[in-house]
């Protein structure tokens, strides 16, 4: 019996293992890649992807003081790499159309099939309100949407989303500064281009 007790308590007191706390940042991963590389279907090979270069040595990632941050770098550059990767292949139109089709499927009949203003639309709203997150992250380089996504949506410091994606917290600033400059002036062109039909 004396045996049993310290076994029993050494499995209740062990450290969480790898696997453990890669799946509990799953879903908040998915949701940041899926705003780095476009769509979820690329999104779940960027996560696959950082979970194979992670579990390569989990020593580090589990050893890290904030596993999230580590995981969030490993995935954007896996995206980064991705990116770069395809744009070497045969260059496309953008994504609006792909888009727009999926935004209507996912309602299942679209933004207007029986929306009651005011009332609950099924989640079509927000829906396409991370399809034009998506598209604008899209507009701006990987560190720049690394650096808005840590910051602006994940809601570090801008010290410490420097400290996450190794640069200095001047050049930090800098990305995002240009970033949001970039998304300004997209979003203004795109009222006056709307304004003008």
């Amino acid at each position: 019996m004396a045996d049993a007790t310290p076994s029993s308590a050494s499995s209740a007191a062990s450290p969480p293992t790898f696997d453990e706390v890669f799946c509990g940042l799953l879903p908040r991963l998915y949701r940041r890649a899926v705003m780095l590389a476009g769509s979820r279907q690329s999104a779940e090979d960027v996560v696959h992807e950082a979970y194979l270069k992670l579990a390569a040595r989990p020593q580090r990632f589990l050893a890290h003081p904030e596993p999230y941050a580590y995981a969030f770098t490993a995935v954007l550059n896996v995206a980064r790499d991705a990116y770069r990767k395809d744009r070497r292949q045969v260059l496309v139109d953008g994504m609006d159309g792909v888009e727009e089709s999926g935004a209507g499927g996912a309602g299942g009949g679209g933004a207007g099939s029986g929306v009651v203003p005011g009332g609950w639309d099924g989640g079509v709203e927000r829906r396409q309100a991370e399809i034009e997150a998506v598209r604008l992250l899209g507009k701006l380089s990987h560190r720049q949407a690394g650096i808005v996504i840590l910051v602006d949506l994940d809601g570090y410091t801008l010290d410490q989303a420097a400290k996450i994606m190794k640069v200095h917290r001047g050049t930090a600033a800098r990305h995002r500064a240009r970033a949001l400059d970039r998304l300004r002036a997209y979003l203004v062109a795109s009222e006056h281009g709307q304004a003008g039909r």
